[in-house]
């Protein structure tokens, strides 16, 4: 299961972007909203979950969130952070920029978050290696003269 964990509910539409992908490949996944900032505690015990295997965090900003489930689990976390026009898109370094040991992926656009949780999950899932397989020959066609 993938935990996508937004930093704020005003990440919700921006999240739902990557849901919807992970619903094409017929993943399970859930939302959770929780900020490092204002509510590390709460981030504590969402790391802590058994049941998840990959976390996808959404944070905008300065991005503590994803270095800090990154620091605090051995699962894999695919940073994904929304893009701002405010500061010509300069906020997306929080999420480039993490201490030594703390090494969260980071994926820009939405779907391709998806389709990198996708493929780690597919390390293990025959199922999930043909559905990834299958879509990029998708992709190859809608390329193809």
């Amino acid at each position: 299961m993938i935990l996508i964990v937004m930093g704020s509910k005003s990440d919700l539409k921006f999240a739902e972007k990557i849901g919807e992908k992970l619903k094409f490949f017929g993943v399970n996944f859930e939302y959770e909203v929780a900020s490092a900032h204002k509510t590390p505690e709460k981030v504590l015990r969402i790391v802590k979950r058994e049941n998840v295997d990959l976390f996808i965090t959404v944070a905008g900003r300065s991005n503590a969130l994803s270095g800090m489930i990154d620091a605090n689990t051995v699962k894999p976390v695919i940073a994904c952070p929304p893009y701002s026009d405010k500061f010509a898109g300069m906020d997306v370094l929080s999420s480039l920029r993490m201490p030594s040991g703390v090494a969260p992926l980071v994926v820009l656009e939405p779907e391709n978050a998806a389709i990198a949780a996708v493929k780690i999950l597919a390390l293990k899932d025959e199922n999930l290696k043909k559905k990834i397989e299958d879509y990029q020959n998708m992709k190859r066609e809608e390329v193809s003269l």
